[in-house]
């Protein structure tokens, strides 16, 4: 069976929901095609059979009376040359697009705002002022609703109707009988006064204007739909500030000097300098240098890491201090940066299950709306045989119903959301994930690498009487640095380094080198440091050697063992001196984290393959009383099964390889981006720092993104309920219903951004 292809297309000339509802079916009815078109981003994400041509995909677009086009493929790279200047993007100020809206918004608000007074304020009434309303309103009708007028006609012509169709026949309505009433009834006599009314009441048909109803609802709803595009574009505004964080050139060594070539000439294996200042090109591995790495801008994370030879450093980071030899290992599309660029847009360009709903509703929403308007002017007719009356409840009708409200509510709290996410370092895959979060109620977490650090940590030092820590240090620290055992690397990097901060003892510093080294597999370490025989390793290793082991060390050694933790025994002069034990460390930040995990309801789950020794110590110090221990890779998987049977809603927090496929099969994953790419491929939310705290943060993110969509829903949904039976019962001048209709989309984007603020 031949595989799928993907391709996202932008889309033109949508205006409303309804729009996006009917290029989706249209582009779903194309045989092997499957369409999600996102009014909020513009664009449609199309997925379809090699068979199909995008070429078709568009025309069916075209065919719909609305423009498309696919994305320009990335720029090849280009031989090492100066940069050129990077063009700016766009802002609210150089946006052609908005630059065109807020000329017509100007305009019309300046030629509509003396009709709307003169028409509603008797008092400012002269002679013949009647002719002046239509002298300012015509330009704002004809000009400035043109894009209503156009999309309606195209829709006209395609067969469909939309928000603008709506509002075109609404104000053209208006503006129609006013010419009517001014040529050919009384209202354009010398002398004639109009006043204002909330509401449909009794009046003279042929002298009743509806001038300040056609310019007015057109200024109110260009203004709505100029602050809603200045909004959109704000929602979005994280996803551009991610894509805009890479360096722009680099300087490549090349024969042992520095060319500065554009980023996109890069290719792995390059090596680069970077000094102090600059952001970091691409990802690598540090080759030469040390410094502090400011890597805020990806993880949220405020304070700078420490970086050297042999560590890895993440593409637009700012390296803050010393200068740094890089060499290239991802470049382009597989950078972190391009990789959480890529799943921001692929989340922010989804749908969840109840933005389907609600473009189901305003796909069928326009044309029930046309009927109500039309019922409405028969009923009024019917009952009152007046027919201004009748016309300013059908008017109002039309105006009050356009569903942009609708359209809006979902997509534009998604881009907030996933955006501000990916400014925490919260990478949300898809809308879906966001329903998840609301039901989890178990919190399953691996240990190593996410609850731990991951590696042997010296964590405790014991002395025998007599016997100085430091000195104890400095000489096991130097033997243990010339094995490669990672239980010896944590010992001479626990020496040289100095405790932990809640630790007592103090650095070495620089460990001398042996004079004899001895690996001793399975047991240990000897050699000679400063003309000292030194034994390092296993209590058995000792003792066989014939050095005694006093009391309490042999009681120190024990308790560790006891708790899950190794101990090594260091001993010279025929007696053991001190006791090192080492484990795999508790990062500082996970007792917090569980914490803040329950605070949200979860019940947290400790899920490892080491002996249960082990788990129980970590969990205890932690915080965490269920624990799962002794559990193979391949099992993790049935561990969440097992849990889910039981009835529960459970989220996953893992790292390796090993916990990929818990990571799928759990209704919520999390993976901690310092993880395999495996798990972050598995995983539905992706923590970019390694901090377990942020998982609280993702899922109180996505628990409030989701809240913002479904408070816009019920406003959206509410707004429309009430108020359709208010304008049909003539309770509404159709002036004040578009300025109600235009706020309504300006209320639903507004309530969104403030998920900008989420801390």
């Amino acid at each position: 069976m031949s595989s799928t292809l993907e391709v996202e297309l932008t889309i033109g000339g949508m205006t409303c929901a309804s729009c996006a509802a009917r290029i989706e079916k249209k582009l779903n009815r194309m045989e092997g095609v499957t369409a999600s078109v996102n009014y909020a981003t513009e664009k449609a994400k199309v997925t379809y059979d090699p068979e199909v041509r995008v070429a078709d995909l568009i025309a069916t677009v075209v065919k719909t009376g609305y423009t498309a086009e696919e994305p320009p493929p990335p720029p090849a790279p280009e031989p090492a040359a100066p940069t050129a200047a990077v063009p700016a993007a766009a802002t609210p100020e150089t946006d052609p697009e908005l630059a065109s809206l807020r000329q017509r918004l100007q305009v019309s608000a300046v030629l509509a705002a003396p009709v709307v007074l003169l028409s509603m304020v008797p008092a400012l009434q002269f002679d013949n002022w009647q002719w002046l309303c239509l002298t300012l309103a015509a330009p704002v009708v004809v000009w400035g609703g043109l894009p209503f007028h156009r999309a309606a006609w195209s829709n006209a012509r395609h067969g469909a109707a939309t928000m603008d169709t709506l509002v075109s026949i609404g104000t053209l309505a208006a503006f129609g009988w006013s010419l009517w009433a001014l040529f050919f009834g009384h209202a354009g006599m010398t002398g004639m006064r109009h006043g204002f009314d909330l509401t449909a009441g009794r009046s003279d048909a042929s002298s009743s204007l509806y001038l300040e109803v056609a310019a007015g609802v057109i200024a109110f709803i260009l203004l709505g739909r100029y602050l809603e595009a200045r909004a959109k574009r704000k929602a979005g505004a994280a996803l551009h500030a991610l894509l805009e964080l890479g360096a722009k050139d680099v300087s490549v060594l090349r024969d042992g000097r520095e060319v500065r070539i554009p980023v996109t000439a890069l290719a792995v294996g390059d090596r680069f300098a970077v000094r102090p200042g600059e952001k970091i090109a691409t990802d690598g591995t540090v080759l030469e240098g040390a410094s502090a790495v400011d890597t805020s801008m990806l993880t949220g994370e405020s304070v700078p890491v420490e970086v050297s030879a042999g560590d890895t450093v993440t593409g637009a980071t700012v390296n803050t201090s010393g200068r740094l030899v890089v060499e290239a290992t991802r470049v382009g599309s597989d950078t972190q940066l391009a990789r959480m660029a890529k799943l921001v847009e692929e989340a922010q360009s989804g749908k969840a299950r109840v933005q389907r709903l609600a473009d189901r509703i305003s796909a069928v929403f326009v044309p029930v709306v046309l009927l109500i308007a039309l019922g409405t002017w028969i009923g009024w007719l019917l009952a009152t045989d007046d027919t201004a009356a009748a016309f300013t409840a059908a008017v109002a009708v039309l105006i009050i119903a356009c569903p942009c409200a609708l359209g809006l509510a979902t997509p534009t709290a998604l881009m907030v959301g996933t955006g501000r996410g990916a400014q925490l370092g919260i990478l949300i895959k898809g809308p879906e994930v966001l329903e998840s979060t609301r039901t989890v109620d178990t919190v399953v977490l691996d240990k190593t690498g996410t609850v731990t650090t991951g590696r042997m940590t010296l964590l405790a030092v014991h002395t025998a009487d007599g016997t100085d820590e430091r000195e104890l240090l400095r000489l096991a620290g130097a033997l243990e640095h010339a094995s490669e055992h990672p239980i010896a690397q944590a010992i001479a990097a626990g020496a040289a380094m100095g405790a932990p901060p809640d630790e007592v003892w103090g650095r070495v510093g620089t460990l001398p080198v042996p004079e004899a080294f001895t690996g001793l597999p399975g047991l240990g370490v000897r050699g000679t440091v400063d003309g000292q025989d030194v034994l390092v390793g296993r209590q058995k290793l000792l003792a066989g050697q014939g050095l005694t082991v006093p009391p309490e060390l042999a009681t120190a050694a024990a308790e560790a063992e006891r708790t899950g933790r190794t101990a090594v025994m260091a001993g010279w002069d025929g007696a053991v001196r001190g006791v090192l034990t080492v484990a795999d460390a508790v990062k500082p930040t996970s007792a917090e984290a569980v914490s803040l995990l329950r605070g949200l309801g979860l019940t947290p789950v400790l899920l490892t393959g080491d002996n249960q020794a082990v788990a129980d110590a970590v969990a205890a110090e932690v915080g965490i009383t269920e624990v799962i221990a002794e559990v193979l890779p391949q099992d993790k998987a049935d561990v969440v099964g097992r849990l889910q049977a039981e009835g529960r809603t459970v989220a996953m927090v893992g790292d390796g390889v090993n916990d990929a496929a818990a990571l799928a099969r759990a209704d919520l994953g999390l993976a901690m981006g310092t993880g395999t790419d495996a798990a972050i491929e598995a995983a539905d939310l992706t923590l970019v720092r390694g901090d377990l705290r942020v998982a609280a943060d993702a899922i109180r993110l996505s628990r409030r993104t989701l809240g913002t969509i479904k408070g816009n829903l019920f406003w959206a949904f509410g707004y429309n309920v009430a108020a359709l039976p208010l304008a049909a019962a003539g309770l509404l001048n159709p002036m004040i219903a578009g300025a109600a209709m235009a706020f309504s989309s300006v209320f639903v984007v507004t309530n969104s951004l403030r998920l900008r603020s989420f801390r």
